[in-house]
């Protein structure tokens, strides 16, 4: 008898797929799990079956369900995705490995000194305000060059461009935009594509994929 396919096992192969027809390496995509809301007993059956990345939308939610993982399987790598405040950057460097949402100047600061005191340069994303929408975090896409050059003064190692497209539009055009913009800029890392468009987004040159509710299913 047959093993019931794991979601993760099928979004694995659904990114080798999308990879195939892009005649990209899928080494070169790295799939992070996003388990906001989700408890250990959720997470654990991913971390059986091999996936060691995954990433959170909140600092708190983080501190709470990690640190204990991460004692258990010390190789976990953690992702912050969703927005930051200033007054927890410290906090942010401390349990995070990489942070996607640094999108204004006062984060800027606030993670240039938070990573000085705490020796520890995490890996950074700028995201991008792909779409103009007023409700949404991210960088207007005008202020890209100056807030990428303001965190290098900071001494903050950013590796590429996040964003979350609109909803409700066909994602394509934006996610195409980003990696232009991230081309333009010398970055060669793009944080885009998630549960419903993943494969799109790694047509169009995704090295980093957020997927939640395919590996989880619907949150509360």
């Amino acid at each position: 008898m047959n093993e019931p396919v794991t979601p993760l096992a099928e979004v694995r192969e659904s990114i080798a797929h999308a990879a195939r027809i892009a005649q990209r390496e899928t080494s070169g995509i790295e799939l992070i799990a996003i388990s906001k809301t989700h408890g250990q007993d959720a997470i654990r059956p991913l971390i059986a079956e091999g996936q060691r990345v995954f990433g959170e939308n909140r600092v708190q939610e983080a501190q709470e369900k990690w640190p204990a993982l991460r004692e258990e399987y010390p190789d976990l790598v953690l992702h912050l995705v969703g927005q930051l405040q200033s007054n927890k950057a410290e906090d942010a460097v401390a349990l995070f490995d990489c942070i996607h949402s640094l999108d204004r100047p006062s984060l800027v600061s606030a993670l240039g000194k938070a990573m000085a005191k705490a020796g520890r340069k995490v890996p950074c994303f700028v995201q991008v305000n792909i779409g103009d929408e007023d409700q949404k975090g991210g960088c207007a896409i005008a202020d890209v060059p100056a807030l990428l050059e303001a965190a290098r003064e900071a001494g903050i190692p950013v590796i590429g461009l996040m964003c979350v497209p609109p909803l409700g539009i066909e994602a394509a055009p934006f996610f195409a935009l980003l990696a232009k913009i991230a081309q333009d800029n010398g970055l060669d890392q793009l944080s885009m594509g998630m549960s419903g468009d993943f494969e799109t987004a790694i047509m169009l040159g995704a090295t980093h994929v957020r997927v939640g509710s395919a590996l989880f299913g619907a949150r509360d």
